[in-house]
């Protein structure tokens, strides 16, 4: 459907994007595979031009990329994770292209020609959360030990031995299970239904336009509402990248020390 000269994909495609390269084999590729793609790409061209410049007074992309690492620093790993965090050189480089890979991923959703954010399809957050499940699983046994790690997180410090009958089990499930699954299902429910809702709205104005007599006067309720949920969009994008990210870090740092 277009509107405006915006085409807006059927609703059907929510769930079904055809292959448009290699159709029924192993590597074909579809719209959703290749905006992840293009959103790793953005985020290495982001900082390769960055680190290509590296003016001391920074403008352009340097400025952005210097802005986001600042973000990244004092916003998550410092708030998260403290100094400790700044003196593990791999955690910058992995918070800040996790951040900007799911804002480019995020961001499609409104880009005109587009208009798919890449996160509304369960695979892609359900890859980043198992990628985050083993990093900061990783972490707590490089840490702690295996065994350390399993108590401590099984067992947490300070708690009276009785109530380990509920604590243990309650603390396997939400360390182990909930933490992937609750990441993954926040940011694909939530791309998913701005998605959905843009769509509807879109669909709404097209017909009210296309109709005859009084129905063609209220098109600009609907679109003027396309429009609030366009900007309000790009908001959720941003925080949607930022909640990711700062969960991450927090699951990270908390499997450094088991006083976390």
């Amino acid at each position: 459907m277009q509107l405006l000269a915006l085409e807006f994909p059927p609703i059907s495609h929510l769930v079904e994007w055809p292959d448009f390269f290699a159709n029924g084999q192993w590597y074909a590729l579809n719209k959703v595979g290749a905006l992840c793609l293009l959103s790793m790409l953005f985020t290495l061209i982001i900082f390769f031009v960055a680190g290509s410049r590296a003016a001391l007074v920074p403008t352009g992309v340097q400025n952005i990329a210097e802005a986001s690492v600042d973000f990244v620093r004092d916003g998550i790993v410092l708030q998260t994770m403290g100094e400790e965090g700044m003196h593990r050189k791999w955690v910058m480089p992995f918070l800040t292209s996790l951040f900007w890979f799911i804002l480019f991923a995020n961001i499609f959703e409104i880009i005109p020609g587009v208009q798919m954010p890449a996160t509304a399809r369960m695979a892609l957050p359900a890859l980043l959360a198992i990628l985050v499940w083993f990093i900061f699983n990783g972490v707590g046994i490089a840490n702690q030990g295996l065994g350390g790690y399993l108590k401590n997180s099984l067992f947490p410090p300070g708690v009276p031995k009785a109530l380990y009958i509920l604590v243990t089990p309650i603390e396997l499930i939400s360390t182990f299970v909930v933490r992937p699954f609750s990441l993954a299902v926040r940011l694909f429910a939530n791309l998913l239904a701005g998605h959905i809702l843009l769509v509807t709205f879109a669909v709404l104005a097209t017909a009210l336009y296309e109709a005859a007599g009084v129905l063609k006067i209220v098109t600009v309720l609907p679109f003027v509402m396309l429009v609030f949920l366009t900007g309000f969009e790009i908001l959720v994008s941003f925080l949607q990248a930022y909640i990711f990210t700062i969960l991450a870090a927090v699951y990270i740092g908390g499997a450094m020390h088991p006083e976390h």
